[in-house]
């Protein structure tokens, strides 16, 4: 159980069937684009203080392997996986045939709700189809 608290502060979840069902997702693009920032601050804070503090001048460069390992792979993930929900949602729910549908923040642009499998937030009624130009 702590460890899930840790990965959750670091922001290293994924995601999962559930955020389709909740009202509140706990992954969007926003908690992936905010836990990209926190991780490089957390490398580039503990890169700086191992350069300075162990004299580690000449291998500042291993910093770069940090940030993809620690930073960009994950968050590539985070993001594939954020993109396979929303295309499921999108073909399985009304509101992924709406106009007024945002998948990259998983809301309706009308109500400013977030979407998911059980709660449509104009019940049908605003439903205006995609364009597909």
């Amino acid at each position: 159980m702590k460890f899930e608290r840790i990965l959750d502060y670091l922001m290293f979840r994924e995601g999962s069937e559930e955020d389709n069902l909740s009202d509140n997702p706990t992954v969007t693009t926003g908690s992936i684009v905010w836990g990209v920032i926190l991780r490089s601050s957390i490398v580039i804070i503990l890169t700086l203080f191992l350069v300075r503090r162990f004299d580690f001048y000449e291998y500042w460069w291993y910093s770069f392997f940090a940030i993809w390992f620690f930073v960009g792979f994950p968050a590539y993930r985070q993001y594939q996986k954020f993109q396979d929900r929303m295309k499921e949602l999108s073909e399985e729910t009304l509101c992924g045939k709406c106009r007024h549908f945002n998948s990259g923040a998983q809301t309706c642009q009308i109500y400013d709700v977030h979407v998911s499998k059980n709660h449509i937030p104009c019940e049908g009624m605003q439903w205006e189809p995609r364009d597909f130009d």
